[in-house]
């Protein structure tokens, strides 16, 4: 004789709370690529994925470590790090012919002016099309490193630095 469980197993990855699986079935249902933007206390990561049955494939990959590469110096975790990552991503994402996608913030809250809308700016400013409001990206003087420069004397040529890998990452 079977007995049946009288509750139901919620998945794996949601009882871990990893996955969000209604928020993720929305974004799968624009068949579009999802530009995910993950952070860690050292990193940002970015990446391009599209959906496939057998699982998801990533198209582009950058995590803003590669940035050392480029001449960054500088930390890889603040506001300038994250939009050269996101300037990188959609760099890589136009060479591979992506033209558009949709933002997966995973389970990070949507807060204004953050890291994530900073990669975000990133890879709109290299030709990525996300659809995403313009007043949450952040201001153009937080992207360059103004707000960092001013308050630590050591970082004061942080402005001067991004402006040059910026021109590297871009080829110019």
């Amino acid at each position: 004789m079977k007995i049946k469980p009288t509750y139901k197993m919620p998945f794996r990855r949601r009882r871990e709370g990893k996955t969000d699986y209604k928020r993720r079935l929305r974004l799968l249902l624009s068949k579009k690529p999802r530009l995910v933007v993950r952070k860690s206390l050292k990193y940002i990561r970015a990446q391009i994925v599209e959906f496939n049955k057998k699982g998801d494939r990533t198209l582009v990959f950058a995590i803003s470590k590669q940035l050392k590469n480029f001449g960054w110096n500088y930390s890889c975790d603040n506001l300038p790090a994250s939009y050269l990552t996101g300037l990188l991503v959609g760099k890589r994402a136009s060479e591979k012919g992506v033209k558009e996608a949709v933002l997966d913030l995973g389970l990070n809250p949507s807060t204004k002016g953050s890291r994530i809308y900073a990669c975000v700016k990133g890879a709109l400013d290299a030709g990525l099309k996300v659809n995403v409001s313009e007043e949450v990206l952040p201001s153009e003087e937080r992207i360059k490193g103004m707000h960092i420069s001013t308050y630590i004397q050591k970082f004061k040529n942080i402005p001067e630095d991004f402006e040059k890998v910026k021109k590297k990452i871009l080829g110019e």
